[in-house]
C-alpha cells in the first residue's frame, strides 16, 4: 500500500500550498514543507507550540524559530536553487509511514554534466527538540560544490518581527542563534551541528552560516548530515541556549542513522494506535492515512498547557489560536487512539479557564465565556474588526468574538466526551467541574426568560453558520446549552458520591452566585427547536424560513470579487437561506440518539443544498449524517472532499483580503470521524461500543485499533461480520454490539463475532473448536 505522498516536478506557483502539504512536525514544532534552500520569502517556518508574541498594536501570533536546516549549494560559481535555476528533474516527497521529507533534484551543469542532490529530514518524534537531515550530491563531471549552511535567522512572520536581540555564536563546533520575543521576553535558541568528511570549512559566525568547499569527482557520491536542536524558555526548564548545545551534541554522538530509527520506532507505535485499514478503496484509503498524519504531527505529547490551533503547527494563521474545531473535530480521534493527548487537549482548557472568566466579566457576565480565538492565556485573541471589504478596503465588523457563545458549551461538551469515553472523573477533580459550572453560569446570566412564552431562549447569537450573525434561538447553540446544564447537573452527583470534598469546596465557592437549583430550573424551562410536525425540518434559528430562497449557483452568479465575504452586515448570504457550513446537520450528528432517521434524512435533504461549505469542517459532517441514516454512498464524496483538502490545496486561501491558508486539522479529524464513526459505525458511550456499518460501496471491510476504557482493541468489520479482538493485557472487558443486536462482552485475550442473521447460520458449530466466541446479531 502506497504511504508516500509526492510530485515529481518544480512549480513555483505550489510553493506555499506543498509548504503545507509536506508538513513535518511532532507536537512541539512544526516545519512547513519547504526545500532546504528557501526563505522567508518562500514561507519558511519553524513554528513553536504554545509560543506567542505581539508585535506593536497587531495581533498575537506564534512564533517561527530561525531554520536551522538552511543549506545552499553552487557548483564551480553557480548557485543551484530551484528559486535560480529551472531543474532537469525534480521529485518532493513525504513518507507518511515515518514522516520523512525528501527531495532529489537533478542540475544542468557544466560541459553538459549533471549534478543530483538529495536531501532528506526528519522532525525527530524520539527527541522532541531536534531535527535532523541528510545530503548528498553526485555529478557526471568533475566539478568544485560549494555548501553554505547553518542557521537561517531571517524568519518568516506575518505580524511580526517576534524574536529581537538575535545572537549568532559559535561554540567550538556547534552554531549557536538565540533571541528574546518582544512581549514575554520568552528565550529562544537554535544550535546547529553539521558533520562534514570535507576538511575545508570557514565558519561566518556573524552570519551563523558556514562555508565549505571541496571537489568532486565525476561518477562518485558524497554525503553529509546536519542536527538542529531548537528550545524555548516557555515551560521554565533551564537555560534555552544551554539545553540546545547540550542536545544536539547529544543527537551527533548518537548519528543521523540511530536517531531516524528511533524516530521511526516512535512512528511505528503511533500508527500501531491509529492507522485505518480501508479494503477495496486505494484512494480513500491513502487520502485517510494522510489525515490522521497531519493529526499525528501536531499532537500536543508534551505538555497540557497548549492544544492544537485550527491551521495546526503550518504557520502563523488564525493567530496560531485554538478553536472549537479541537473538542469537535479533532477529539474524538484521540479519545479512540490516545487518549493521554485527548486529556492533555482538555486540561489545556481548565488552564485557561481564568482567561474565560476575564472574558465574561468584559462583557458583563458571570462564569465563563470561552475565547473564540485561544491563544496561551485563554483571552480572546480574536478581533473585532476580522476581515476587510474587498471593495472600499474598509474594516468589517464582525461579531465572531462577541456572538459565538457556543465555544464555552463545546469545551464542557469535550470534558464530558472525554470523561464519559474514559472513565477518567479525576479530571473533574483537576479542575473540570470548575470549568463546566462556570459555563453553565455565563449561560445563566447569558439567557433571556421569555415571560409571554414561559421559557429561557438564547438570543443574539452566531451559529456555527458564520454567514448569519446576531440571530435567535439558534438550534445548535440551544442544543448544546441544554447540554451543558444537562453535564453542570451530573457533575454535582457524581462530586457528591466521589469526590465529597471537591463539591464540598466547590459549593462554597458559588455559594454567593447561580448554582444547582437556578440551573435545574433553567433546565425545566429551556427552549430547544424541535422538527416542524409536518416537513420535519428543523428551523436553524428564529424566522429563518423567511428569508430569501436561492439557490446556491445563483447566489455565486451575484459575486462581483471572488474573494468578497458571504457574511457581516452586508455579505451576499446574509439575507438568504444560504448556509456557510453544517449547523443543523450538525447538532443532529451530535445528538443521534434524540432524533429519528426519517428527521435527520429529512433535514440532510433540505439543509444540504443550501450549504455552501465555505468552511473546511462542512462537508465531513454531511458524510456522518449520511452514514447514519444508512446512505454512505451520498457521504462517500464528502468523505473524499474532506480528507483530500490538503492534498489538492483546493481550498480557501482568502477571505476578503485576509490570507487564511495552512493545513485543516479538524477537517483531517473529520474524515478519520467519517470514517469510523461514520462508515464504520462505531459509538461508544463508556459502557458499550455499538457497531453499524455502513460502507460506501467500493469498501470491501475496514479494520483498526481502538482504545476503549484503557484496553486495546482491533476491529474488522464488514457489512456482514465484525471480529473484535481483545488485547490479552487489557484489565477489563467491553461490551460490545453489531447490527442491532444485544451487548456482548469482550475479555481480555479473547476474540468476538458478530454477523448478521444470514450470514450467522452455522456459524457456531463452525467455530465450537476453534477458541472463537461467535455471536449471533440480527
Amino acid at each position: 500500500m502506497n504511504w508516500t505522498v509526492s510530485e515529481r516536478s518544480f512549480e513555483p506557483g505550489k510553493i506555499t500550498t506543498n509548504g503545507n502539504k509536506y508538513m513535518t512536525g511532532n507536537g512541539y514544532m512544526g516545519f512547513r514543507g519547504i526545500l532546504e534552500e528557501f526563505g522567508k520569502e518562500q514561507l519558511t517556518a519553524v513554528t513553536l507550540a504554545g509560543v506567542y508574541d505581539r508585535s506593536g498594536d497587531k495581533w498575537r501570533e506564534p512564533v517561527n524559530a530561525p531554520n536551522g536546516l538552511y543549506t545552499v549549494i553552487s557548483c564551480d560559481g553557480e548557485v543551484l536553487s530551484v528559486l535560480e535555476t529551472e531543474p532537469l528533474a525534480h521529485v518532493q516527497s513525504l513518507d507518511l509511514r515515518s514522516a520523512l521529507h525528501r527531495r532529489e533534484t537533478v542540475f544542468n551543469i557544466r560541459d553538459g554534466g549533471r549534478l543530483t542532490l538529495t536531501a532528506e529530514r526528519f522532525v525527530s518524534m524520539d527527541q522532541l527538540h531536534v531535527m535532523a537531515g541528510k545530503w548528498t550530491v553526485h555529478s557526471t563531471v568533475n566539478c568544485r560544490i560549494e555548501i553554505k549552511t547553518g542557521i537561517d535567522g531571517e524568519v518568516w512572520d506575518i505580524n511580526g518581527p517576534h524574536l529581537f536581540e538575535q545572537r549568532n555564536q559559535l561554540q567550538e563546533e556547534v552554531l549557536l542563534t538565540t533571541a528574546v520575543t518582544g512581549e514575554l521576553q520568552l528565550p529562544v535558541a537554535v544550535a546547529e551541528l553539521a558533520e562534514f568528511a570535507f576538511p575545508e570549512q570557514v565558519v561566518d559566525e556573524a552570519a551563523a552560516l558556514r562555508a565549505v568547499s571541496f571537489d568532486i569527482k565525476a561518477g562518485e557520491t558524497y554525503e553529509w548530515c546536519k542536527y538542529v536542536a531548537v528550545f524555548s524558555g516557555l515551560n521554565g526548564e533551564g537555560d534555552p541556549a544551554v539545553q540546545a548545545v547540550q542536545t544536539v551534541r547529544t543527537a551527533a554522538e548518537m548519528g543521523y542513522a540511530e536517531l531516524l530509527q528511533a524516530h521511526r520506532r516512535k512512528w511505528e507505535e503511533r500508527w500501531s494506535r491509529s492507522d485505518v485499514v480501508i479494503e477495496g478503496d486505494d484512494e480513500a484509503q491513502f487520502a485517510l492515512r494522510y489525515s490522521i498524519y497531519q493529526l499525528l504531527i501536531i499532537a500536543p505529547t508534551f505538555s497540557e498547557k497548549v492544544s492544537i490551533p485550527a491551521r495546526g503547527l503550518s504557520g502563523q494563521v488564525y493567530k496560531g489560536a485554538v478553536f472549537w474545531d479541537t473538542e469537535m473535530f479533532m477529539l474524538p480521534f484521540f479519545l479512540h487512539s490516545d487518549p493521554g493527548i485527548a486529556r492533555n487537549l482538555m486540561m489545556y482548557r481548565i488552564h485557561t479557564l481564568d482567561g474565560a472568566r476575564r472574558k465574561a466579566t468584559e462583557y458583563g457576565y458571570l462564569g465563563a465565556f470561552y475565547a473564540w480565538e485561544s491563544q496561551d492565556s485563554g483571552d480572546d485573541a480574536c478581533t473585532l474588526f476580522n476581515v476587510n471589504d474587498v471593495f472600499t478596503g474598509r474594516p468589517m465588523r464582525t461579531y465572531f468574538r462577541d456572538k459565538q457563545v457556543h465555544i464555552s458549551a463545546d469545551v464542557v461538551h469535550g470534558i464530558w466526551q472525554y470523561i464519559q469515553f474514559t472513565g477518567d472523573d479525576s479530571m473533574l477533580a483537576d479542575g473540570g467541574a470548575e470549568v463546566i459550572w462556570e459555563c453553565a453560569r455565563f449561560f445563566y446570566s447569558y439567557a433571556y426568560y421569555n415571560p409571554v412564552k414561559e421559557r429561557y431562549e438564547i438570543l443574539d447569537v452566531t451559529g456555527p453558520d458564520e454567514y448569519h450573525e446576531r440571530v435567535n434561538n439558534n438550534a445548535f447553540t440551544n442544543a448544546l446549552v441544554q447540554e451543558t446544564l444537562e453535564i453542570a447537573l451530573r457533575t454535582a452527583s457524581l462530586l457528591k458520591d466521589k469526590y465529597p470534598a471537591v463539591y464540598a469546596k466547590l459549593a462554597e465557592q458559588f455559594a454567593d452566585g447561580p448554582f444547582l437549583a437556578e440551573f435545574t430550573a433553567m433546565l425545566e424551562q429551556f427552549y430547544v427547536p424541535q422538527p416542524d410536525p409536518d416537513t420535519l425540518v428543523i428551523e436553524q434559528f428564529d424566522r429563518y424560513l423567511k428569508l430569501e430562497e436561492v439557490a446556491l449557483a445563483d447566489l455565486k452568479s451575484r459575486v462581483i470579487n471572488k474573494n468578497e465575504y458571504w457574511g457581516g452586515g452586508n455579505g451576499l448570504a446574509t439575507t438568504t437561506r444560504i448556509l456557510k457550513q453544517a449547523d443543523v446537520v450538525l447538532m443532529l450528528n451530535l445528538f443521534k440518539g434524540k432524533f429519528s432517521k426519517e428527521v435527520k434524512q429529512a433535514n440532510w435533504e433540505f439543509y444540504e443544498p443550501r450549504t455552501e461549505h465555505g468552511s473546511s469542517l462542512s462537508p465531513c459532517i454531511y458524510a456522518l449524517v449520511a452514514a447514519d441514516i444508512g446512505s454512505p454512498d451520498w457521504g462517500y464524496p464528502y468523505f473524499m472532499r474532506t480528507a483530500t483538502v490538503d492534498l489538492t490545496g483546493e481550498s480557501k486561501q482568502y477571505v476578503g483580503d485576509l490570507y487564511i491558508g495552512g493545513t485543516h486539522p479538524a477537517a483531517n479529524g473529520g474524515a478519520w470521524m467519517a470514517a469510523v464513526l461514520g462508515f464504520a459505525g462505531l459509538q461508544f458511550d463508556g459502557l458499550t461500543a455499538v457497531l453499524n456499518p455502513a460502507l460506501p460501496k467500493a469498501w470491501r471491510s475496514v479494520e483498526l485499533p481502538v482504545v476503549l476504557r484503557g484496553g486495546s482493541f482491533r476491529l474488522q468489520i464488514s457489512r456482514e461480520e465484525i471480529t473484535v479482538t481483545a488485547a490479552p493485557d487489557n484489565s477489563i472487558a467491553v461490551a460490545f454490539t453489531g447490527f442491532g443486536g444485544e451487548p456482548e462482552l469482550c475479555h481480555p485475550g479473547m476474540q468476538l463475532r458478530l454477523w448478521t442473521q444470514g450470514k450467522a447460520q452455522g456459524a457456531a458449530e463452525e467455530n465450537a473448536d476453534s477458541g472463537v466466541t461467535t455471536i449471533r446479531q440480527q
